[in-house]
């Protein structure tokens, strides 16, 4: 097991992995930028040591920064979070030469299934279903036409590299395709520095669910269950839970086992995710894998009992797993809502500042993971999400009405924030029924009138 481990991001997960190596007796190291010299997570950790300005080029971003770090903190390890340099296969492969681990999979791994097309055939080559569309980048806008004159209209220009939304597009008919096309590749070019994109069909009115696996060194591959992740905005995830309300018994374990044969296939050890679309008659199709802890990890952990980043830890250190897939036991149902400090009456604008009162949920099942407090500042230059708030209760209904009792106990005073939407979104008779899909937002809450109503 490690000795000492640095912690390459910010705020809630960094402070998430804080705990977990305290429980393990591991020493942190916390770096910071000069925006979060604040942090709440820096008086939790070992030691400290600022790398660079609030830009998170120069700081979260900087490579040789964090390595310097790392090297004068004489850490065994670093943890990279999500987001910032969690999925660089170059982060990876300098950590090694260093000979630090990199607590995730393999740098060649991150390349392999980063690589959105690359990843789709290693699907296909595992037996796990996927969309139809190109075989790998379309490098031409006439090969874009042919492709999906042959699948059928309405297909989707996306990223080879990237996501978040960014460098996708879907198109109807072909001057759409061919304006998506060029639009696709040309903020690809801008927020990846890759231009890359293929082309698949789109399926319409998709519901998102994604398997949460654990693999070893030596092989062993277990899922952990699924995450719903259907409410999403711009691609951009509000509220998850599990177990999904929209799959069977019997696709829940072919999902299940079509991502094991995947990650297996993949040669891969760490946490990880495989996204799925569903489709309106039940069947899913591979999307892409994120070989990195994800946010919404906790939901997991509530169903299942298991720490994901103690585990990510051990996996790490060359530990294995010590548990088969008969072993895992789902209990209940969780809900998670992202606490985000945007302000959803006014296109979700970013609600940056002071935090003048903080005051969090609790009670029964009640569970939140964040790094704010009364007295934070919120800094500009970052993700806007505060926390997450999480109920774990032993039916669906009964998480719903937990997690309407805990928003409305929390009190954020400062900075506008989504829980008057998710308040509302957990209202909706589609969310209660489980009918709803990725499209909700838009089709309910997509615009000012219904907007201004939130409570």
């Amino acid at each position: 097991m490690f000795r000492r481990i640095l912690i390459a991001n910010r705020g809630e997960i960094a402070q998430r992995i804080i705990r977990a190596c305290r429980e393990l007796g591991i020493e942190t190291v916390a770096v910071y930028s000069e925006a979060d010299a604040d942090a709440l997570y820096l008086s939790q950790a070992d030691e400290t040591i600022c790398i660079g300005p609030a830009a998170s080029a120069g700081s979260y971003l900087n490579i040789p920064a964090i390595i310097s770090a790392a090297e004068v903190a004489d850490v065994e390890a670093i943890h990279p979070g999500y987001g910032f340099l969690s999925e660089n296969a170059h982060f990876a492969e300098v950590c090694r030469s260093c000979k630090i681990h990199f607590i995730g999979p393999d740098p060649e791994t991150i390349a392999a299934l980063g690589q959105k097309d690359n990843a789709k055939q290693m699907a296909r080559d595992a037996g796990c279903p996927v969309v139809p569309g190109s075989p790998g980048s379309v490098d031409t806008e006439s090969e874009a036409v042919k492709i999906a004159a042959e699948i059928g209209y309405p297909v989707i220009i996306k990223a080879a590299f990237g996501g978040g939304g960014r460098g996708m597009r879907v198109a109807r008919n072909e001057p759409s395709l061919i304006n998506g096309y060029h639009a696709a590749r040309s903020e690809a070019k801008n927020a990846f520095g890759n231009a890359t994109v293929y082309v698949e069909k789109f399926v319409e009115n998709p519901r998102h669910v994604e398997v949460q696996i654990l693999g070893d060194m030596h092989g062993n591959v277990v899922h952990l269950g699924e995450r719903d992740c259907t409410v999403q905005r711009r691609h951009q995830k509000l509220i998850e839970e599990s177990p999904s309300p929209m799959i069977d018994e019997d696709t829940r374990q072919r999902m299940g086992e079509a991502a094991v044969r995947l990650i297996k296939h993949a040669k891969y050890h760490n946490a990880g995710t495989v996204e799925f679309l569903l489709d309106k008659n039940g069947d899913f199709y591979f999307i892409e894998v994120n070989a990195r802890i994800q946010v919404e990890h906790t939901v997991t952990e509530m169903v299942t009992g298991i720490d994901l980043i103690r585990e990510q830890i051990r996996l790490a250190a060359g530990e294995e797993l010590g548990y088969t897939q008969a072993d895992i036991k789902f209990n209940g149902h969780c809900i998670e809502c992202r606490l985000n400090a945007e302000d959803p009456r006014k296109d979700f604008q970013p609600s940056p500042g002071l935090v003048e009162t903080f005051v969090p949920p609790g009670g029964p099942g009640v569970r939140v993971d964040s790094h704010c407090y009364s007295g934070y500042r919120i800094p500009p230059t970052y993700d806007s999400m505060i926390g997450k708030i999480l109920v774990h209760r032993p039916t669906r209904e009964m998480a719903i009405q937990t997690m309407q009792r805990a928003l409305g106990e929390t009190v954020v005073v400062g900075p506008k924030t989504t829980i008057p939407i998710s308040r509302a979104i957990l209202d909706h008779p589609d969310f209660r029924q489980a009918v709803h899909d990725t499209g909700f937002m838009e089709r309910y809450f997509g615009n000012s009138a219904a907007l201004a109503g939130l409570r």
